[in-house]
């Protein structure tokens, strides 16, 4: 674990939720947000190239993330409980104003808090997933679609239950690696899409493999999956359905969820002009769904000259 980032714990909503924060510079302060299965070293190399560039850096764990206490009851977890964790989390550190910095399911709370709060928001940067006002259909997947196994009841406990965290974390991180979506054939489970003789990706080493699965063994899995996978996000009602602010979206080329025909088709659409007039995009020819683990430096340098662009 990096030295130069420290780590702290809040009170919010009855919970004690763990955020990793760096850097004192005042120009800026960047709120990270993860997805799954992630928490905050996912962020660890952008965290550090935002202190380097005079800014504040913040990445939280979710509830049941990380080192992050999970609510006490799953049923009562919420999208908008986590839009308003991030809230939470800005007002105990007295900060008036930030860059989001949203991954995978994150970008939910992230663009929410873009919606309702504007005032509080500078500018989102998002990776893989374009800005939102509603959840995209994954109409015309097979059964065998991993969200459509992993929402089952029952179905990720006993998938996951034949093998231990360390294998499991392996085998998702090779699986949303790759620019296929992971998808399984009849009588097979998704963790054996892959096995002990599949490699892991170049970039994610021995040790950041330690590191997911240390902390997957504080918080489990089964906490972490039932917000992207098993909550029901709530229609959200907005004042306006607009981005008032910056929007900047990274996407790695060969990203599998590109292949989900919803999203193909929504990154083209006039609606997404509509809702996000001040919207960019840029493609990283090889990356995948772990583009900020996977090239870091052309990541923190496109994160630096959005917000220095917009600070």
């Amino acid at each position: 674990m990096d030295q130069r980032i420290e780590h702290s714990y809040l009170s919010i909503r009855g919970l004690k939720l763990h955020i990793a924060h760096t850097g004192k510079g005042e120009a800026a302060t960047l709120l990270f947000v993860h997805g799954f299965p992630e928490v905050w070293y996912s962020w660890r190399h952008q965290m550090i190239a935002a202190a380097a560039a005079g800014f504040r850096a913040i990445a939280p764990d979710f509830p049941g993330y990380g080192l992050s206490e999970p609510p006490a009851d799953l049923a009562q977890a919420s999208w908008q409980g986590l839009m308003n964790d991030l809230l939470a989390i800005l007002d105990s550190l007295s900060i008036p104003k930030v860059f989001l910095v949203a991954k995978d399911f994150g970008v939910k709370p992230a663009y929410d808090l873009a919606l309702r709060h504007p005032d509080r928001v500078c500018g989102v940067l998002s990776l893989g997933v374009p800005p939102l006002v509603e959840s995209l259909s994954f109409s015309g997947l097979p059964e065998g679609f991993y969200i459509y196994r992993w929402r089952e009841p029952g179905r990720a406990e006993a998938d996951f239950g034949r093998f231990d965290t360390r294998r499991i974390l392996r085998t998702i991180y090779i699986l949303f690696s790759r620019s296929e979506i992971p998808i399984a054939k009849q009588g097979q489970e998704i963790m054996d899409l892959a096995d002990e003789s599949t490699p892991t990706p170049q970039w994610f080493t021995e040790e950041d493999l330690s590191a997911y699965t240390d902390l997957y063994e504080k918080s489990g899995l089964m906490t972490a999956i039932q917000i992207p996978y098993r909550t029901k996000a709530a229609k959200a009602e907005y004042a306006k359905a607009r981005f008032e602010m910056p929007m900047f979206v990274i996407m790695g080329q060969k990203d599998y969820i590109l292949k989900f025909p919803a999203v193909k088709e929504y990154i083209s659409s006039e609606k997404l002009q509509e809702i996000a007039p001040d919207y960019e995009i840029t493609y990283i020819p090889e990356g995948t769904h772990f583009v900020q683990e996977q090239f870091p430096d052309l990541v923190n340098q496109l994160m630096v000259d959005f917000v220095n662009k917009h600070v």
